[in-house]
């Protein structure tokens, strides 16, 4: 075996072993920028991912518990820096980063943290305007969400005594910025659907940087917002502030005093209106009056008394009573007259006359009748009988028993009628008055023959 220049030969082990040594203790910590690739978070917890450029690629984790640090979620195709360490893997002879710190590049965190929670929030419907409850006009308590020691609690109370100071105002303290504040918040939301009875919340912050108002950002405020069963306005930062808090909620002002300004009404504006419109309906009741009384009083010249009801229907009843009696005695009288013309005309006729008059028709028309018919059928009975003698005339069959003959050419059975029908050996056939003969043409001539 050939030795090296040293003298020494190393194993893979350890030279492995040295190699890691060497960069751990070259680069203890440095500082790596680069695009985040194939990043991944399985079931530990642990986030493993490649950093590169458009040059080099290099592994790259980090912990679970460093990441619970992280203000944003690294995602692929973010560029980042942070702060790693080199370390290398032994059995596989490889090196990878292990990052103790992460930051968006070019943007903060918090920005990033914010965006990326906004857009998965809208994505499961929490912004849409048919989750928003109605705020009430009138509330009669309402609950404040905010620190006890801010300028916005201030604002508050000073305009809802303002405009409004029959309203009864529950003050929930709690912290509105650094650790815990988004769980006190929410601890103090819960509370108030819970047990306070209340209209309405109000959560309000004065304004600030976006580390500022972080809990107002975070997912935690967030569900508690859009759970809540007791409508909420948010009041956090200026007018150029948003926070998730604002999208979630069911009504965003941009101040804690607008947000005060929306929740209480004007009471002063409030009795005006009523006022007013206590006079309309006054002026309206008074108009409405004064016409129902004058629609009265012409009711009452038009409505008749029960008593004159009942005369003008009896001297009515007692009209048409005569005027019915009349009718009935000039009908009768009517057909009196008539049933006296009908009887004279009657007995004019006695039906025995005519009677006898009829019956003297009838036997002339039956003689007229009779004699009629009889010479009639006597006519038609001598017609028949010369019309019987001569058909017997003129039947073939006296005519054959006079000693005529038929003859008839064969086999066509014409009858013939003059020598010129048949020719010379024609066969034909003589029907005589008892029994026929068949003979055949020895001789004809055109002349007729005398018999």
């Amino acid at each position: 075996m050939a030795e090296n220049n040293t003298g020494h030969i190393y194993t893979v082990s350890k030279l492995t072993r040295k190699i890691k040594t060497l960069l751990e203790e070259s680069f203890p910590f440095i500082w790596v920028t680069g695009e985040i690739s194939n990043y991944a978070t399985p079931a530990s917890g642990h986030s493993y991912f490649t950093l590169k450029d458009s040059g080099a690629v290099i592994s790259a984790v980090m912990f679970k518990n460093q990441k619970r640090n992280l203000k944003f979620e690294p995602e692929n195709g973010m560029k980042i820096f942070g702060l790693a360490r080199i370390s290398l893997y032994e059995p596989r002879g490889s090196y990878q980063l292990i990052f103790e710190h992460l930051e968006p590049d070019g943007t903060g965190s918090l920005q990033v943290a914010f965006e990326q929670l906004k857009n998965n929030l809208a994505s499961k419907g929490m912004f849409d305007e048919k989750h928003k409850k109605q705020i009430p006009f009138l509330p009669s308590k309402v609950c404040i969400v905010t620190s006890k020691t801010g300028a916005a609690i201030h604002d508050i109370v000073t305009i809802a005594k303002r405009r409004f100071p029959n309203c009864c105002l529950e003050i929930l303290a709690v912290k509105v910025q650094g650790e815990s504040a988004d769980i006190e918040i929410c601890d103090a939301i819960d509370y108030a659907n819970l047990n306070s009875r209340a209209d309405l919340i109000i959560i309000a912050r004065g304004g600030g940087s976006l580390e500022d108002l972080a809990a107002f950002n975070s997912e935690n405020v967030a569900n508690a917002v859009f759970e809540s069963e007791i409508p909420i306005i948010s009041g956090v930062g200026h007018e150029t502030d948003f926070t998730i808090a604002d999208f979630v909620s069911d009504l965003r002002a941009p101040t804690p005093s607008a947000a005060a300004e929306l929740a209480f009404p004007d009471k002063t504006g409030l009795q005006s209106m009523i006022l007013k419109y206590q006079v309309q309906m006054q002026s309206l009741m008074q108009i409405k009056l004064n016409s129902s009384k004058v629609e009265l009083s012409n009711l009452k010249t038009r409505l008749k008394t029960p008593v004159g009801m009942i005369y003008d229907a009896r001297l009515k009843l007692e009209d048409l009573q005569e005027r019915l009696f009349n009718t009935m005695n000039h009908h009768i009288q009517n057909q009196k007259e008539k049933l006296s013309h009908f009887t004279d005309v009657l007995y004019a006729r006695k039906p025995e006359s005519k009677i006898n008059e009829f019956r003297q028709t009838v036997n002339i028309l039956t003689q007229t009748l009779n004699h009629s018919f009889i010479s009639r059928v006597q006519l038609k009975k001598a017609m028949l009988e010369r019309l019987q003698t001569k058909l017997v005339t003129l039947n073939p069959e006296s005519v054959l028993e006079r000693g005529y003959s038929i003859s008839r050419i064969l086999p066509s059975r014409q009858v013939i009628k003059s020598a010129g029908d048949v020719n010379k050996h024609d066969k034909i056939q003589v029907i005589l008055s008892q029994g026929e003969l068949t003979a055949r043409v020895e001789k004809t001539n055109g002349q007729k023959k005398n018999i």
